[in-house]
């Protein structure tokens, strides 16, 4: 699907499909099941009632995840639906519990079953239709990367299961025998606490801003190093949110280049990382010209600014001081190195530019922070 809008009214849709499905399927399992005293048609009833809060859950975070970013959040709102692929998965547990618990039931539950043609009937139409319901709702969750709508599919699919334990155990008690059905709705029940585990277990990694896994980290790293001007990278950091993946990164490049081509440089790893990397969203790039990963060793050296007032101030004695055109500054390894850029024009009036030169570079290191010093004429 292309766009966001129609990947939210795809979710939307198929949402709204189930509930009513889900609706008919309530109203019919308990009314049979009551009609019938068939304790397990019941509880498959309440069980599709349930499906109806996911389905709202499912509806609102689809809703509400595909928002675009605002002040309160500048990531967007795709959290929404990690959260609710959270409080799903907590259901689904509740839902196998209340499955384990309905086997055990039945074990000690003695009552006599009737109608029990219409009770399998019912059953049938339930298994088909929910299945027929998990089937669409994973389409469009593959479709839209949703991993909330994929956990809304399985919610579909173990009321499909529910209602076949329930056509099992009756079909094995109209020909005569007892407890096969609690203990397949007991392993049922196990399968489906199962599900609920990875899909919470995987929302709460997402919220709790658990990385990238390590083939996908690599998969990264080959690309920013295919992007010629990037001598190295650290600082790798990913996480996921929603469908999308964020990624920060530092990168090495030469020291000397301009910031303009230091930008271009962290700009064409961005597109490179969003061109070959499946689902990435947020990318951000910092710049650094030597590697900073385990200190920062020029984080105390002056600012421009004051160190222009200390460079006048050593130049003061220059003649030619109010000629610098341009200063380049150069932090690396703790120190300074200092580019003068000084008019041709100087040179003209038959001034020795080795002589210029050498004054300027005496004056300049008598600052400690200085290191070296380059002087250019242009």
């Amino acid at each position: 699907m292309s766009s966001l809008t129609e990947q939210t009214e795809a979710k939307k849709n198929v949402t709204i499909l189930g509930a009513v499905v889900n609706v008919v399927l309530s109203a019919l399992k308990i009314g049979i099941g009551w009609i019938g005293q068939s304790h397990a048609l019941m509880a498959d009833g309440f069980h599709s009632l349930s499906d109806l809060l996911s389905d709202g859950l499912v509806y609102y975070a689809a809703h509400h995840a595909n928002q675009k970013a605002d002040d309160k959040h500048p990531y967007g709102h795709a959290r929404y639906e990690t959260l609710a692929t959270a409080i799903l998965g907590i259901l689904l547990i509740a839902v196998a519990g209340a499955i384990i618990w309905d086997a055990g039931m039945r074990i000690v539950d003695d009552k006599t079953i009737s109608y029990g043609w219409l009770i399998i009937a019912a059953a049938s139409i339930s298994v088909l239709s929910k299945e027929v319901l998990y089937h669409l709702t994973l389409r469009v969750a593959k479709k839209t990367k949703s991993n909330l709508l994929k956990a809304n599919a399985w919610h579909h699919r173990s009321d499909a299961i529910s209602s076949l334990i329930v056509l099992f155990g009756v079909g094995m008690e109209m020909a005569g025998f007892k407890y096969f059905d609690s203990i397949a709705a007991a392993l049922v029940g196990l399968m489906v606490a199962k599900i609920g585990f990875e899909l919470m277990l995987g929302a709460a990694n997402e919220l709790v801003d658990s990385g990238l896994s390590a083939d996908k980290v690599a998969q990264i790293k080959s690309v920013i190093l295919s992007v010629a001007g990037v001598r190295e990278l650290h600082f790798l950091r990913t996480r996921k949110m929603g469908a999308a993946a964020l990624v920060d990164v530092h990168i090495l490049v030469e020291p000397k280049i301009s910031v303009s081509e230091g930008h271009l440089i962290s700009e064409t790893v961005r597109l490179a990382l969003v061109d070959s990397i499946e689902d990435l969203g947020e990318v951000m790039v910092h710049i650094d010209p030597e590697d900073d990963e385990l200190s920062s060793p020029s984080i105390d050296l002056p600012l421009r600014d004051e160190l222009l007032i200390q460079l006048k101030g050593v130049w003061a004695t220059l003649e030619e001081a109010n000629d610098v055109k341009h200063v380049n500054l150069h932090y690396l390894d703790g120190k300074v190195i200092v580019e003068i850029e000084l008019p041709v024009s100087l040179l003209g009036k038959a001034a020795d530019p080795k002589d210029i030169s050498t004054r300027f570079q005496q004056a300049t290191v008598k600052l400690p922070a200085v290191e070296q010093v380059k002087v250019v004429f242009s």
